[in-house]
This record gives C-alpha cells, sequence and structure tokens, in this order.
C-alpha cells in the first residue's frame, strides 16, 4: 500500500470517527487512514508548505464533516478546490446535516459526492463500504501532474 491510497477522514466527533474506523475495517478496507479533527488540521496536513509535506503524497480519498471547530467543512472544501495540489482529490461530504443549503453549497463549492451520516450503525457500515467500494476500487483518479509532464517531456 502506498501513501497514495491514505483516507483523509476529516471529522470532529470522536463517536463518528470511531463508527467510520469500524466502518472501514468491516467493510476490509484496508487503507490507511488519517483523521484530522478540525478544518486547520486537514489543510494543513494537505497544503502545510513545510519541507515534510512537500514530498508527501495526497489522500486517494477525502471523507469531510461540515460542522467543524476552527474552520467549517465548506471552508476547507473551498481551499481545496482553489489550490493546484488539491483540486482534483475527490472529496465525499460526510455529514449529519439535513439542511437543503449545506449540500447546495458543498456541490456549488466542489464536492464530489454528499452522504448523510445515517443514525443506524448497520445502515452507515453499508454506506461506507459502498463509499469504499466505488472511491477506492471503481474509479479511476485522474492522472497525476507529473507524471503526465514527464511524459510530454519524454514526446
Amino acid at each position: 500500500m502506498t501513501a497514495e491510497d491514505t483516507i483523509l477522514l476529516v471529522e470532529d466527533n470522536p463517536a463518528d470517527e470511531a463508527l467510520t474506523l469500524r466502518a472501514l475495517k468491516k467493510a476490509n478496507i484496508a487503507n490507511q487512514v488519517v483523521v484530522a479533527r478540525d478544518g486547520i488540521e486537514a489543510i494543513d496536513y494537505l497544503l502545510a508548505d513545510e519541507p515534510s509535506a512537500a514530498g508527501r503524497a495526497q489522500p486517494q480519498l477525502i471523507l469531510l464533516d461540515l460542522k467543524l471547530p476552527k474552520l467549517d467543512g465548506l471552508e476547507v472544501l473551498t481551499r481545496i478546490r482553489s489550490n493546484q495540489r488539491t483540486k482534483l482529490l475527490p472529496v465525499v461530504i460526510l455529514t449529519t446535516s439535513v439542511e437543503d443549503e449545506d449540500r447546495l453549497q458543498g456541490y456549488r463549492l466542489g464536492a464530489n459526492s454528499y452522504v448523510r451520516k445515517p443514525v443506524d450503525f448497520n445502515e452507515f457500515a453499508r454506506a461506507v463500504t459502498q463509499l469504499g467500494l466505488y472511491w477506492l476500487v471503481l474509479n479511476e483518479r485522474p492522472p497525476r501532474v507529473d507524471y503526465l509532464r514527464s511524459q510530454i517531456r519524454n514526446h
């Protein structure tokens, strides 16, 4: 497994974090999961300019809660989409919000998907399994920009 197989879970609620990790495990999704517990932590992980972050591979998938401390999920999404390094990353909003405005704004800002967290664990586990199968197995990511540049130079 490579660093590109990482899932970034942006979740401030310890119970929801534990449920998500348990559901991923139950679905046999073995990807490494990095947890950011607020919006600033997520942005620091994705966009930090320090040398240790420069060579870090971007996650294969971001599971993003909306109701976050320090920087809310919609602002995190805005920053992800406005940066060249992260603008093409798949972002799934995974939230308890039932507000139509949150869903509309999430899609306006470039979310790839919007999933409401079911209250029942079995339903939640099924939802996470389906997310994992689609985004981690079936979905084909865009080619890496550095790979494309090397191909252009070699022709």
